[in-house]
C-alpha cells in the first residue's frame, strides 16, 4: 500500500448499489469511515468478510464509524449481491475508470484487475488513521483488526 498513516486520504465520488452517487468528502468533519476494498462480488471469501461487518456492526457502530465498500466490480452486479445478503452500508463500484480509486489508494491488482484486499480507517478530519490488508486475494482479514484500528481514533 503506497498511503502511509496521517496523509490525507483521497476523495472520490462512485456510484453504490442504489446507483446514487457516495463521496469520501460526504463523512468529513462529521465521523470516521472505514474503508472496505475487497476484490469480487458473489466470492467466498468476500463474502465472508462483508456478511461478518454486517453481522456484527457493534464494533463500527461503537466508534461512531461509516463503512463503505469498494471493489471494481459493476454497480449491477453489486446491486443484486448486496439485496441478496442485505448488506446495509455502501457497496461502491470502481468500474469505470477501471479501478481508478483503487489505484489512487495503491491497491490495485494489475495482474487480476481487481481491488486488493486492504481497509483503510480515515478519521473525521479526512486523514488515515490506519491501514491492514492481507498478502493474498483469497486470504480474509481478521475482523478483530477493525476494533483495534477504531480504538485508537
Amino acid at each position: 500500500m503506497s498511503l502511509e498513516v496521517g496523509q490525507v486520504a483521497p476523495d472520490f465520488t462512485l456510484k453504490d448499489q442504489a446507483g446514487n452517487d457516495v463521496s469520501l468528502s460526504d463523512y468529513r468533519g462529521m465521523q470516521p469511515v472505514v474503508i472496505v476494498f475487497f476484490p469480487f462480488t458473489f466470492s467466498g471469501v468476500c463474502q465472508g468478510e462483508l456478511c461478518e461487518i454486517r453481522d456484527d456492526p457493534s464494533t463500527f457502530e461503537n466508534a461512531g464509524a461509516a463503512v463503505i465498500a469498494i471493489s471494481c466490480d459493476t454497480r449491477h452486479a453489486q446491486g443484486v449481491w448486496a439485496e441478496r445478503e442485505g448488506f446495509s452500508f455502501p457497496v461502491l463500484s470502481d468500474f469505470w475508470p477501471h479501478g481508478a480509486t483503487a489505484q489512487a489508494y495503491g491497491v490495485f491488482n494489475e495482474v487480476v484487475g481487481c481491488a486488493n484486499r486492504a481497509s483503510f480507517i480515515v478519521d473525521k478530519e479526512g486523514k488515515i488513521a490506519a491501514t491492514f490488508a492481507t498478502t493474498t486475494l483469497s486470504t480474509a482479514r481478521a475482523h478483530d483488526e477493525y476494533g483495534k484500528a477504531l480504538a485508537n481514533l
